[in-house]
């Protein structure tokens, strides 16, 4: 349902490089009934999807670890990251991409996932809607060795962790990726590994 309360003016597109970046003009009518003009950016890169791997026998999950740019030039000396798989849909559908990701990035073949909840991760700037999903793993699974599409500039490493060591990553800051914490916390709340 269309918020009535908001009357979008003009939209520029400031950039449309990688990504499209947007400027919007719009009318909010406020609280006290006044109306005001605003102005804010938006960048729009698509929707997305992640996953966490996880085995409860072995009690272990599978990450990533790759250069980050964004992290890079906002004081992450390294600027890599470790994160949980993820991806953009790119016209598919949620699981569809999610399938697809797993096995460019990981190298696991897997059909079964279970999506947990969807969120907005930056909303003040980012249109960007990315579904979570979970999935068991086994080494059966693997086909590959992952690390990505070299067409796509990926340079990926897969990283087979202990739960417990992943959780403690968290507490050292070691994991800072908001969507790879959100996952492994759901399955601490759940007590799935």
């Amino acid at each position: 349902m269309q918020n009535p309360n908001i009357n979008i003016l003009k939209t520029e597109i400031l950039s449309d490089n990688w990504y499209t970046l947007k400027k919007v003009t719009y009318t909010i009518e406020k609280k006290d009934g006044n109306k005001e003009t605003q102005s804010r950016e938006a960048y729009d890169r698509g929707n997305g999807a992640v996953i966490l791997l996880y085995n409860k026998i072995s009690g272990t999950v599978i990450l990533t670890r790759q250069f980050r740019l964004p992290t890079f030039i906002n004081g992450n000396t390294t600027g890599v990251l470790i994160e949980a798989c993820a991806g953009l849909l790119d016209n598919d559908n949620p699981e569809e991409c999610i399938k697809r990701e797993t096995e460019e990035e990981t190298g696991y073949k897997i059909s079964k996932v279970e999506k947990v909840f969807q969120a907005y991760m930056s909303p003040g700037s980012v249109t960007e809607i990315l579904h979570f999903f979970t999935a068991e793993y086994s080494h059966e699974m693997k086909i590959t060795e992952g690390g990505g599409l070299e067409e796509e500039g990926e340079n990926i490493e897969v990283l087979e962790l202990p739960f417990e060591d992943a959780l403690a990553m968290i507490d050292k800051g070691e994991i800072m990726d908001a969507k790879t914490i959100m996952l492994l916390q759901y399955l601490r709340i759940k007590n799935i590994v």
